[in-house]
């Protein structure tokens, strides 16, 4: 009997946690799902959102890429904390750097899905994981990229022309009503990059609240395109129930959404 997918379900996978071992001496706390009975076809590298505002490898994107991912789209999931992040698996060592020290952090994560000899690696930001990924992530192990919500807060035009060179696919899925970037403006700044991909959501906010499948739907269109999109809402097999109450208040009360009073509004998360 199928059995509808919710956002607490947790499709069968072979899930680890893991630590991941910075060159400045750092451990970070993570956790890999794969695919339970055969090989991934690609693999997702997740940079979550502001630490400092909530964001975390549970943020609610990135936890539902987690439980499903592997099942549904026969890829691989590498999710952590960056450093001085917490959540339900741990606390990463180290304390928020501003974007700066975290280049070794995105190393450590490449080098981890490297070494563990993990395929067609993508990288998958979020908010601030996307200022990560743009300054740090046009690394040689790195397929492509993938950006969701992002603010270009810390990210320079000397990190784009790095990617506009490398010829490497990036995309920016951008809501219609971002706090931060909006479709528009977003293909302005991503003209710079001619390769670059913008996809503008109708409806979606920066959250993604309500609009995750749709992320799940175009990451896999594009990282493993031999699977049928829109995924299944339904499955037909075992599936587990992950507490998501632990989740619940700071993705709600770190993420509320918030106003945008205009277009001169820079704030990121």
């Amino acid at each position: 009997m199928s059995t509808p997918i919710r956002a607490s379900s947790i499709l069968p996978g072979h899930r680890e946690d893991i630590e991941l071992h910075t060159a400045d001496g750092l451990t970070l706390v993570g956790e890999l799902a794969r695919p339970l009975d055969r090989e991934p076809a690609g693999t997702l590298v997740c940079l979550h959102p502001l630490p400092t505002h909530g964001g975390m490898m549970d943020s609610h994107v990135f936890r539902k890429a987690a439980w499903r991912l592997p099942a549904l789209a026969d890829l691989a999931v590498l999710r952590f904390n960056t450093r001085g992040t917490s959540s339900v698996r741990g606390t990463s060592e180290g304390a928020f750097d501003n974007a700066v020290g975290e280049r070794f952090d995105v190393a450590a994560a490449i080098e981890y899905a490297e070494f563990a000899e993990l395929p067609n690696i993508w990288l998958v930001g979020w908010s601030f994981g996307t200022d990560l990924t743009i300054r740090y992530g046009c690394d040689p192990g790195v397929a492509g990229a993938i950006l969701l919500s992002p603010p270009l807060r810390y990210s320079t035009p000397e990190d784009l022309a790095v990617w506009a060179g490398s010829g490497k696919p990036l995309t920016a899925l951008v809501p219609e009503f971002d706090d931060y970037l909006r479709p528009d403006e977003a293909r302005q700044r991503f003209a710079a990059v001619p390769q670059a991909e913008v996809v503008g959501v109708p409806g979606a906010k920066h959250l993604w609240v309500g609009d995750a499948e749709t992320v799940l739907d175009e990451i896999v269109r594009r990282v493993n395109p031999a699977v049928p999109v829109p995924l299944p809402t339904t499955w037909d097999g075992p599936m587990e129930t992950g507490d998501v109450s632990a989740y619940a208040d700071r993705t709600v009360a770190a993420f509320a959404d918030t106003p945008v009073p205009g277009p001169q509004q820079r704030r990121a998360g």
